[in-house]
């Protein structure tokens, strides 16, 4: 057999060499796919990791389940609402369907702070007790002190969301800064158009009707302070 000379063999691997080149329309396929790779992932990190905070708020509170047999539920915010007094602790359930604006504006309120150190300003026998901002006394004077001096004092129950017990706020001033709460201590369906009506005692009565008693003077007003000491808030009572 004939030898190959050392520069035929050189010529003969350059020739291999060249054969093996990736093509120009190679390349510029796999570039385009990888910057569409990077793309699709740019914009996934912009819908997971950089919406604001309100839209992510928005989305858990519409988060719904279907567990339960079914039943859908929005995301659970505090329904219970435990107002601790200088007398004693009364639970109160929030009305969040039936009450929805004034429920988030109690909680809003408590969340900051707001009921801490007030007291109950006024006093009533079989009417109700009234706390919240002192300073927005006057904003239901008028009617409360009329229905008591009138004796518009019903026992009727034609409007139990007025019954005994519930927890309310004046409808007098509703763009008010300030935020009173009532807690009824009878069947007074009278307040219909006075009181927005947003959750019920469910436990502590006995502090409800503890404090109802207190000596007041001729203004209704106790003549020993009871205090909101604090009001937390609850998913469970």
């Amino acid at each position: 057999m004939a030898r190959i000379k050392p520069q035929a063999l050189l010529i003969q691997s350059k020739k291999k060499k060249g054969s093996t080149r990736v093509s120009l329309a190679t390349i510029i396929t796999c570039n385009i796919l990888v910057i569409l790779v990077l793309l699709s992932l740019y914009a996934t990190y912009n819908h997971f990791y950089k919406r604001p905070t309100s839209q992510l708020g928005e989305e858990l509170m519409n988060t719904e389940n279907t567990k339960d047999g079914g039943a859908v539920k929005k995301f659970d915010l505090p329904g219970y609402a435990i107002i601790e007094t200088s007398k004693g602790s009364i639970t109160v359930e929030l009305h969040k369907d039936s009450s929805p604006e004034f429920v988030d504006k109690f909680l809003d309120l408590c969340q900051k702070g707001y009921f801490k150190g007030m007291l109950f300003h006024r006093v009533i026998k079989h009417f109700f007790i009234q706390g919240g901002d002192p300073h927005y006394l006057r904003a239901a004077e008028g009617w409360t002190l009329q229905g008591k001096s009138n004796g518009q004092l019903s026992t009727s129950l034609n409007s139990p969301k007025h019954e005994a017990f519930m927890l309310g706020t004046s409808k007098t001033k509703p763009n008010a800064k300030g935020f009173e709460i009532f807690i009824t201590t009878a069947p007074i369906p009278e307040l219909n158009d006075k009181l927005n009506v947003f959750g019920q005692v469910i436990k502590g009565e006995e502090i409800v009707q503890e404090i109802e008693e207190v000596d007041t003077d001729e203004h209704y007003r106790p003549k020993s302070p009871v205090e909101i000491v604090n009001i937390t808030l609850k998913h469970e009572p």
